[in-house]
């Protein structure tokens, strides 16, 4: 999960009166292009534009906004010759002239097509406060295309909304005129990139869960997920309840996600130095230690013994939720503590699945933990070996979970183990991988008028694949793929099937000092212990905190640790066997959860950076 999700959204709206605009004012498309007159697509797109103007008519105002390619000297020179002229009209003769100029922009191009426009007095570029004036307004437009998360030209807003499509004229057409397909997955994107997204879709299965738990529909509600799916082939057989499959199975998708982004960011993101890294780190630990040993203090044996193993409960930090809320709250709370906060709920999950896969397994089969080394002793080898393909990976990792789960070791953490061989690779050469991409392409522009001949060639197809496959590693693609399917997929299905509880509250006398105790280890127990260990790490030296954020600010990311929610209830799943011990630790997870999000919020609330 990335800390902070490029914006998607126009910075600033169109003015009529400001912005350089072609079409009615009331047309029901606006296409806003941020273009540069010395690169060669946006001069190829001018050419798209003109098409999409003939067809759609007043339906659509078009609005040019200047992003000169950075560092070209000309590009720029090019953007302030055209803001130069008084005339709107000169503007588009000029705009034009630049666009559809066929060779490589010059100095000497710029002379001529500014003479060429000078008919009269009045057209000549301005005085220098004329020339301040152009400038200013590029640098306005520049500051625009950043804002709203331009990275190349051309980039195209459509009503508002970055397209991030082919600018072919179909596809430009479809996104226009609103097609149910193009709309659907722009919702969707633009829920994803939200970045409370994910809690929220938790939030709504929880509620779900346990509005239908508290129902008529209740018992067969859980009754279903209790049912048995599997393979059966002659006298063997393979089955889990769905419950089982979504718990044991599809929460390694999880981990997996889990640890392919701690992966990353303790080798190139922002955990890659050991300074950086040890604050986080040490503050998840602490963030552990002290619930556990609040709990065990706070909550006696219970009976038989049933409550003793609990203490794994409020060690855990529901990432999702936490830095959800720490995303909605903007600008009051720096990015670097989103970061923070982000890594040590990483560290955190992590160490939730050793402790399980530790404390919490009845009975080890020998036999299946040597098949299960034997594999990664595999992957070891493939990743040696400079194996880029997923698929081994993959194979590899299915016959690891099976072992795993086999060997009475929780299967989850088969997720973690395969995310630490998933290879990186060495960054590529872009400069000599775009060279070959465009080598490529041109080639095939100059064959595609040939007769029986529909789209490029088999070999540049595979070409461009092996460019494109190589751009990204194959750790950094899992994650990218597999990461959306664990937050809208995994999480909120796990959810559904865990957080039902009825709520009996006559029933749950005897369970009190248990839910005390739960409730009380996450919301005191986690922010104490997250800020003690943070504190003695910085004091010791081996860690740094940074000067964006105050102490008040990381107690209040201390506090929205305490959110125990998914993590908290996989871990009772795990140490509760008797279902009213395990109805009284949900309530009480929902408690601390929600109490420890009041305090947090509050604290973050006012906060500021500089009260060190």
């Amino acid at each position: 999960m990335t800390p902070e999700t490029p914006t998607n959204r126009l910075d600033r709206p169109v003015d009529e009166a400001y912005d350089h605009i072609l079409g009615p004012p009331d047309a029901e498309i606006t296409l806003v292009e941020y273009g540069s007159y010395a690169d060669p697509s946006s001069r190829a797109a001018h050419e798209r534009v003109a098409e999409m103007r003939n067809r759609f008519g007043n339906r659509l105002r078009y609005v040019f906004r200047h992003r000169p390619l950075p560092g070209s000297d000309i590009a720029r020179r090019a953007a302030e010759l055209v803001e130069s002229y008084s005339d709107p009209a000169r503007f588009w003769h000029v705009h034009v002239a630049l666009m559809t100029h066929a060779a490589t922009l010059t100095a000497d191009d710029l002379h001529t097509i500014a003479a060429d426009q000078i008919l009269e007095e009045k057209n000549a570029p301005r005085n220098e406060e004329g020339t301040l004036g152009a400038k200013a307004r590029v640098d306005a437009d520049v500051e625009s295309a950043e804002a709203s998360g331009v990275i190349v030209t051309p980039t195209f807003f459509i009503n508002g909304r970055r397209y991030d499509g082919p600018w072919d004229a179909n596809s430009l057409s479809e996104a226009m005129l609103g097609s149910l397909g193009h709309v659907v997955h722009a919702a969707a994107l633009d829920f994803a990139k939200w970045a409370p997204s994910t809690g929220i879709l938790l939030l709504l299965t929880t509620a779900i869960a346990i509005a239908l738990s508290n129902s008529t529909f209740g018992p067969d509600f859980n009754e279903f997920w209790d049912q048995p799916f599997g393979i059966i082939f002659g006298d063997a057989a393979f089955d889990l309840s769905l419950r089982h499959w979504i718990n044991d199975g599809l929460l390694v998708i999880f981990f997996l996600v889990v640890g392919l982004e701690i992966k990353r960011e303790f080798t190139v993101g922002h955990l890659a130095s050991r300074q950086s890294a040890m604050l986080p780190v040490a503050a998840a630990v602490g963030g552990m230690v002290m619930p556990a040993l609040a709990y065990l203090l706070l909550v006696p044996e219970g009976p038989e013994g049933a409550w003793s193993l609990g203490w794994g409960v409020p060690m855990a930090t529901d990432t999702a939720f936490a830095v959800a809320l720490i995303a909605m709250m903007g600008r009051r709370v720096p990015i670097e503590l989103r970061v923070f906060l982000t890594a040590a709920a990483i560290v955190d999950d992590i160490g939730a699945i050793i402790v399980v896969a530790i404390f919490y397994t009845d009975e080890l089969r020998g036999s299946y933990l040597a098949g299960a080394a034997a594999i990664t002793g595999l992957l070891a080898l493939v990743n040696r070996s400079g194996i880029y393909r997923a698929s081994p990976y993959v194979f590899l990792g299915i016959g690891l979970w099976a072992c795993i789960h086999a060997s009475g070791i929780h299967a989850t953490l088969a997720g973690v183990i395969l995310a630490l061989f998933i290879p990186t690779r060495p960054p590529p050469n872009l400069r000599a991988l775009m060279l070959q991409a465009d080598a490529i392409l041109t080639a095939e522009t100059k064959r595609d008028k040939e007769v029986m001949r529909y789209g490029p060639s088999e070999p540049s197809l595979e070409a461009l694949d092996a460019i494109h496959e190589r751009l990204e590693s194959p750790a950094e693609r899992m994650l990218r793929h597999v990461a959306p399917r664990s937050s809208y997929v995994v999480l909120p299905l796990f959810a559904l099937v865990n957080a039902g509880v009825a709520v009996e509250t006559g029933a749950l006398g005897d369970q009190m000092a248990l839910m005390f105790g739960t409730a009380v280890a996450l919301v005191v127990g986690k922010p104490l212990g997250f800020v003690a260990a943070a504190a003695l790490a910085v004091w010791l030296g081996i860690a740094t905190k940074p000067a964006t954020y105050s102490w008040r600010q990381l107690a209040g990311a201390g506090a929205l640790a305490g959110i125990g929610f998914t993590m908290s209830l996989f871990i009772a799943s795990q140490a509760f066997e008797l279902e009213s011990d395990f109805a009284a630790v949900k309530i009480a997870i929902f408690a601390g959860s929600i109490i420890s999000a009041i305090i947090g919020t509050a604290i973050l609330w006012n906060a500021r950076s500089d009260s060190n």
